[in-house]
């Protein structure tokens, strides 16, 4: 097994670093194209230079460095944007791991020649469009939908591209025959590892993600004067609904199957006023597109179930997201590069959250390994991994992308669009 050890004072430096730019108190405020998000990315491409890559950052703001070495190379990387009020190390720990392990390896005589590309994806948390900066390197992104896309601030995504000072740049592309691979390093977002005393986790496949849409219409009437009996309440049929769900999924769910009724709107909203419209969004996971199925089928069922007083619909929203495995010549090498440096504390597991790696296994073999989330918390300010969990998932990083990249064809084939 390699020797090639990375410089972890050097890799904790710069994830520190970078959690400078939107900080607030313990967490980030980072979210895609905000002022510190733009100044994260400059930041990110000097550094980026600096490790010897020809770093850019592209017309829809993912930098990307790419090794002057020509090949085969593995693509790593993750994202370094931010939910509106976030932790510090979501997508961040990838991409500076990344980075560290292309310095490492541009360092060492024995490495030197191999050929590592580094990117910091624009926008995996959607506050315009979800996954637009992988979706976009690998051709699946409708590029129309760029004109049209508005953010969570209510800014334009062409209007803040401009005030980036993006517009009219070139937009980085797969190079087909280039990559024998994508790996991504993350925190888990979970309590599975921290609960099970494991290091690393080897990720099998990553979850897939439905959202739907249940709009429940009743007769909006004063709260006092409207009798009980008489009362055609949408925001009691919602809750109840809600109810319905959390009572029938459990009945097929699998292990790790979740569902969460994330937003909930009433029309008007007012204490005196009996709601006359609702809406209900509803999102569930799993690793499995049949348990998806099932879950989405059973929805509808009890849509159809509702009171009949009450108007109930159930529609599916865009951007579904299907579950993705993990290749598995590039999942052994990693299981065999925490073995090495976490012997009998690593596990292989599945993702419960989504990634860039979904969307680049779609046109490359691709995988990932997870670091101990402390306390399972995430996409909160508590977010923390320890410093030796953070060191230790870098490290294998970097001598799985050795064996990889020392065993890999002269030409790996890539995979149409």
């Amino acid at each position: 097994m390699s020797t090639l050890t990375i410089n972890d004072e050097r890799f904790l430096s710069d994830l520190y670093h970078l959690r400078t730019f939107g900080a607030d108190g313990i967490g980030v405020i980072r979210p895609s194209l905000s002022t510190p998000d733009v100044a994260a990315r400059h930041w990110l491409r000097t550094r980026m230079e600096e490790a010897g890559l020809e770093a850019q950052i592209d017309r829809v703001g993912t930098v990307f460095g790419r090794s002057p070495r020509p090949g085969p190379a593995l693509l790593l990387g993750s994202h370094t944007d931010t939910q509106p009020k976030a932790g510090w190390l979501d997508g961040a720990f990838g991409v500076m791991a990344a980075l560290e392990v292309a310095r490492t390896l541009r360092e060492q005589p024995e490495t030197a020649g191999l050929a590592v590309d580094v990117a910091s994806w624009i926008d995996e948390e959607g506050s315009f469009l979800g996954f637009l900066g992988s979706r976009s390197f690998c051709g699946l992104q409708d590029l129309s939908l760029i004109d049209t896309a508005t953010g969570r601030d209510g800014r334009l995504l062409v209007a803040a591209l401009a005030e980036a000072g993006l517009a009219g740049r070139p937009r980085v592309q797969m190079e087909d025959g280039r990559y024998a691979g994508y790996l991504e390093a993350h925190i888990e977002q979970g309590p599975f590892l921290e609960a099970d005393g494991n290091r690393i986790g080897v990720v099998t496949r990553i979850v897939g993600i439905r959202t739907m849409l249940i709009r429940f219409t009743g007769i909006q009437n004063h709260a006092g004067t409207t009798p009980m009996p008489m009362r055609k309440d949408a925001g009691r049929a919602l809750v109840e609904f809600v109810n319905r769900i959390h009572a029938e999924f459990p009945k097929i769910a699998g292990e790790r199957t979740v569902w969460t009724a994330g937003r909930i709107e009433l029309d008007p909203g007012a204490a005196s006023v009996i709601p006359g419209a609702a809406e209900l969004t509803l999102q569930f996971r799993d690793p499995e597109s049949e348990m998806m199925n099932r879950l989405q089928e059973r929805v509808f069922e009890l849509a159809a179930e509702a009171d009949g007083d009450i108007g109930v619909e159930a529609i599916m929203e865009p951007g579904t997201v299907e579950p993705v495995a993990m290749d598995e010549d590039l999942l052994e090498q990693v299981a065999a590069a925490a073995e090495s440096h976490a012997p009998n504390n690593w596990v292989r597991m599945p993702s419960g959250a989504g990634h860039d790696a979904q969307v680049l296994a779609l046109r490359m073999p691709s995988a990932m390994l997870f670091v101990p989330s402390i306390g399972g918390i995430s996409h909160d300010f508590a977010e923390d991994t320890a410093d030796e969990d953070l060191v230790l998932g870098c490290q294998v990083l970097a001598t799985a992308v050795e064996s990889i990249l020392k065993a890999a064809p002269a030409a790996p084939p890539s995979r149409p669009a």
